[in-house]
C-alpha cells in the first residue's frame, strides 16, 4: 500500500475566497492566526546570504593578497577585488529577490482544526494540513520573538518536499516536514499552536519543552523548542 500524499491544491490569488484560503471554511471553524515570512530574515535563514556574502569578501581578500604577491599596483589590485564584489552581488541581489517575492506570495493560516499554507511563487499552491495528521511540532524561536515553527506529520501521510521548499524542514528530504519559516511573531504562533493542538486533542496545553524531547502521537501533538 502506498503512502497518503497531501497533495497541494494549485490556485491563483485573485480566486480566493478567504484570503490564503481557496474555499471558504466550514461552518463551525475558525481562523486563530494568519501571517507570512519576514522576508530578510527569510534572506538570512532559508537562502543563506549571509554566507554567500562573506564566502564573495573572503574571495576578494584572497584575491587581493595574490595580486598583491605578485605586484600588482594598487589600481589593478581595487579592480580585481571590485570585479569579485560585483560577481558575487549578482547572487546576492537574485536570491534577495526570491526572498522577497517567496514571502509576499506566501500566506500561513492557522485555524482551530488545521493549518494552511499557500506557498509558490510561479505556480502558487495551497498545502492542508489537519491536526489528525500532526504528529508533533517544535519551535526556534530567537529572543526577539522571531523564529520558525515546524509540524512532523504521522506516517504514512507525506508531502513533497520540492513542492514545500523553501517551506520545509532543512536537510528532511527522506520525510519532508512543513515549516513556517521565519515568522516575525513566532512565540505568538507557537503558543496559539499549541493550544490548538491540545484542544483538539482534548489535553491539557503543553508547555515549551526543550529539543530533543518526546514527540507526541496522535492523541496529544506536544510542541517543544527546536
Amino acid at each position: 500500500m502506498r503512502p497518503a500524499a497531501i497533495r497541494p491544491d494549485v490556485r491563483e490569488h485573485e480566486g480566493e475566497p478567504i484570503p490564503g484560503l481557496p474555499e471558504a471554511l466550514p461552518t463551525g471553524e475558525v481562523i486563530l492566526w494568519q501571517g507570512a515570512p519576514e522576508w530578510r530574515l527569510l534572506a538570512r535563514r532559508a537562502f543563506h546570504l549571509r554566507g554567500i556574502a562573506a564566502y564573495f569578501a573572503a574571495l576578494a581578500v584572497f584575491r587581493a593578497g595574490a595580486m598583491i604577491s605578485e605586484g600588482a599596483d594598487g589600481l589593478s589590485v581595487a579592480g580585481g577585488v571590485a570585479m569579485t564584489l560585483l560577481l558575487g552581488a549578482v547572487p546576492l541581489a537574485i536570491l534577495a529577490a526570491v526572498a522577497v517575492l517567496s514571502a509576499r506570495s506566501t500566506l500561513y493560516t492557522l485555524t482551530d482544526r488545521r493549518l494552511v499554507m499557500r506557498v509558490g511563487i510561479a505556480l502558487p499552491m495551497t498545502l492542508n494540513v489537519p491536526f489528525g495528521v500532526v504528529a508533533s511540532a517544535a519551535a526556534r524561536i530567537q529572543p526577539d520573538g522571531m523564529g520558525d515553527v515546524v509540524l512532523a506529520v504521522l506516517p504514512p501521510h507525506r508531502m513533497s518536499w520540492v513542492a514545500l521548499w523553501p517551506h520545509a524542514r532543512p536537510w528532511c528530504f527522506a520525510r519532508p516536514e512543513p515549516m513556517l519559516r521565519s515568522l516575525p511573531d513566532a512565540r505568538t504562533v507557537a503558543g496559539l499552536l499549541s493550544r490548538a493542538l491540545a484542544a483538539h486533542a482534548s489535553q491539557p496545553v503543553p508547555s515549551l519543552a526543550a529539543a530533543g524531547a518526546a514527540q507526541a502521537g496522535p492523541a496529544g501533538p506536544a510542541v517543544a523548542a527546536a
